[in-house]
């Protein structure tokens, strides 16, 4: 009986464990782009990411969305998406838009507001610390995860397992 119940533990242990390492809640997500129209995050599903939470009022933000609009330049033609993840209320969108020029982001950026707290929680950022960016490979499985700016360094560390 002890030998079931400690299988059965493990089990739950790592289907819980495997759940953590994907990306279900962002490709379960839909938030308006800065133009007001509805992105649905499924539509990513099968593409390399690097998934950015940010916001205006962060400082160490701005200092990451220059060097991650360079990576999606860059590594675009290898198939790799940048999306940002604004945690912005919709009625900001024209501030946002304004920011993300003033800043050279050419990336899709979504206004997440509350739900993007929720979001990042529910991917493994149980504060809500930003930034936070996620790298997720075509197969849905997180490569990484990360609190703080996110560097090229921080890319190329995975660039291997992401773009093949």
């Amino acid at each position: 009986m002890r030998r079931l119940a400690a299988a059965l533990l493990l089990a739950c242990a790592a289907a819980v464990a495997c759940a953590a390492d994907t990306a279900e809640a962002l490709f379960a997500a839909t938030f308006p782009g800065v133009d007001g129209k509805a992105v649905t995050l499924a539509d990513y599903r099968g593409k390399p990411l690097v998934v950015n939470f940010w916001s205006r009022a962060c400082p160490p933000c701005r200092t990451e969305l220059p060097e991650l609009s360079a990576l999606q330049k860059e590594f675009a033609v290898r198939g790799l998406v940048v999306l940002g993840i604004a945690l912005e209320q919709p009625e900001n969108a024209k501030k946002v838009r304004d920011f993300l020029y003033a800043y050279e982001v050419d990336f899709p950026s979504l206004l997440a507001g509350g739900q993007g707290i929720e979001l990042m929680q529910a991917l493994g950022n149980e504060k809500a610390l930003q930034p936070f960016t996620l790298v997720v490979g075509s197969d849905g499985r997180v490569l990484s995860r990360k609190i703080g700016p996110f560097s090229r360094a921080d890319f190329l560390s995975v660039l291997d397992r992401l773009l093949p």
